[in-house]
């Protein structure tokens, strides 16, 4: 199903009336408002449900539902910075800097979607919709690995320590004779093997400054030095044949133009293009993940603010000519 949009003036009761209409033909409401904004608007998920008792109501916001910081405003940022993921970006001596993309926006969407899937679920057993409450800084902390055990068990806090993590090591970036920059993560026993055999120093690891998890996180700037000086000696071209063909993870770090050139973008199907009015065909990612019997596809780019009015409040809803007409006039959509 391709996506439709209408436009509604939700703060006026006409647009209230007209939308309470088209909710109860719908399955899931997705709102992204403070808390209580629909509720002043008399679209509180309870009254939702008298007339349309399986619906799902998936809401997004900064800090949730409830808690005392459930009222502020919240943005993607706030939610990376209050859920631990800013903390531990960047150089150890300098302040904490953000991903060159909305972390925290991206993180909360996909743990609303997943949530909506389990009411989904729910509700083919009872019939009842209920409510998805997916805060940005939760979904950030949902991510943050072992950081709260870490700190409550053993006192330890996670610091910024660059392209590294602490106590895994080889995992970094390394330098090419070509001037390139490869990444290789070796970190494994059996993996750290095959590297030092692809390096012709099968004896590295066995020595007891390298051959264990432990051992190697203690050594991590020797360790990444010596790599370094290997790695130097090559074309990032030869360096990547080789390690991929002992089995140890490498690669090279993917800009948008070497995702265009990329073979294994293409086979995969990884991006699409679709037809769009002013830019004729744009590329953009295909849908993820991919499924054998219902695969999902990137049909549109999107359309245009209440392009599909006439389409949904027509056809759907079945107010006539006049009746749209009038709402038109009233600036209710």
């Amino acid at each position: 199903m391709l996506k439709r949009s209408v436009t509604c003036d939700l703060r006026r009761p006409e647009g209230q009336a007209l939308i309470r209409k088209l909710i109860d033909t719908a399955d899931v409401v997705v709102e992204n408002f403070r808390p209580g904004t629909l509720e002043r608007w008399g679209l509180a998920p309870s009254t939702l449900w008298e007339t349309n008792p399986g619906l799902i109501v998936t809401r997004v916001t900064g800090y949730g539902q409830t808690g005392p910081y459930a009222s502020r405003a919240g943005f993607g940022s706030i939610g990376e910075a209050m859920g631990g993921i800013r903390y531990v970006m960047g150089e150890p001596d300098s302040p904490p800097v953000r991903a060159g993309i909305s972390l925290g926006d991206s993180l909360a969407a996909t743990y609303a979607c997943l949530g909506t899937l389990v009411a989904v679920h729910q509700r083919g057993r009872t019939g009842r919709g209920q409510i998805v409450d997916s805060a940005i800084y939760e979904a950030v902390l949902a991510m943050m690995e072992s950081l709260l055990p870490e700190w409550a068990v053993a006192g330890y806090q996670r610091e910024r320590t660059g392209a590294t993590l602490p106590n895994v090591s080889p995992s970094n970036v390394y330098p090419t004779g070509d001037g390139d920059l490869i990444l290789i993560a070796a970190n494994q026993d059996t993996v750290f093997g095959r590297l030092a055999a692809a390096m012709d120093r099968p004896e590295v690891a066995e020595d007891p400054r390298y051959a264990t998890h432990s051992a190697r996180g203690a050594a991590m700037i020797e360790l990444d030095n010596l790599i370094a000086e290997w790695t130097s000696t090559r074309p990032a071209d030869d360096l990547l044949a080789l390690l991929h063909d002992k089995g140890v993870p490498a690669g090279r770090i993917f800009r948008a133009k070497d995702m265009f050139a990329d073979p294994h973008f293409a086979a995969r199907e990884a991006i699409v293009t679709v037809p769009h009015p002013d830019f004729g065909e744009l590329p953009m990612q295909n849908a993820v993940p991919k499924l054998s019997e219902t695969p999902g596809a990137v049909r549109s780019a999107g359309p245009e603010l209440g392009e599909h009015n006439d389409e949904i409040y027509g056809g759907l809803l079945g107010l006539d000519d006049d009746a749209r007409a009038r709402l038109r006039a009233d600036k209710i959509i």
